[in-house]
C-alpha cells in the first residue's frame, strides 16, 4: 500500500509541474519622475469644492429617500390588492 501511495503522489507531482507555467517575473517597473509639487488650491477653490460635494450629496439622498417611498407604496398597493381579494373570496 505504501508503493502505491508513493506512486500517486509522484504522478500527481509530476501532472502539476507539467501543467503548471512558469513565467518569468515582470520587470520592475521605471521609477516615476520627481514632479513639482503642486500649488495649493486658493481657498475659494476649496469652498466651491465642498460646496458642491455638499449639494451633490444632498441630491444623493434625496433620490435614496424618493426610491425609498416608492417602495412602500409599492408594498402598500400590493397590500391593498391583497385585502380586496380576500375580501372577495369571502363574500362567495
Amino acid at each position: 500500500m505504501k508503493k502505491s501511495l508513493v506512486l500517486a503522489t509522484l504522478i500527481a507531482a509530476a501532472a502539476l509541474a507539467a501543467c503548471s507555467k512558469t513565467e518569468a517575473p515582470a520587470p520592475a517597473p521605471a521609477p516615476a519622475p520627481a514632479a513639482a509639487p503642486a500649488p495649493a488650491p486658493a481657498p475659494a477653490a476649496a469652498d466651491a469644492a465642498a460646496a458642491a460635494a455638499s449639494t451633490a450629496a444632498m441630491a444623493a439622498s434625496g433620490s435614496a429617500m424618493a426610491a425609498s417611498g416608492s417602495a412602500m407604496a409599492a408594498s402598500g398597493s400590493a397590500m391593498a390588492a391583497s385585502g380586496a381579494a380576500m375580501a372577495a373570496s369571502a363574500t362567495k
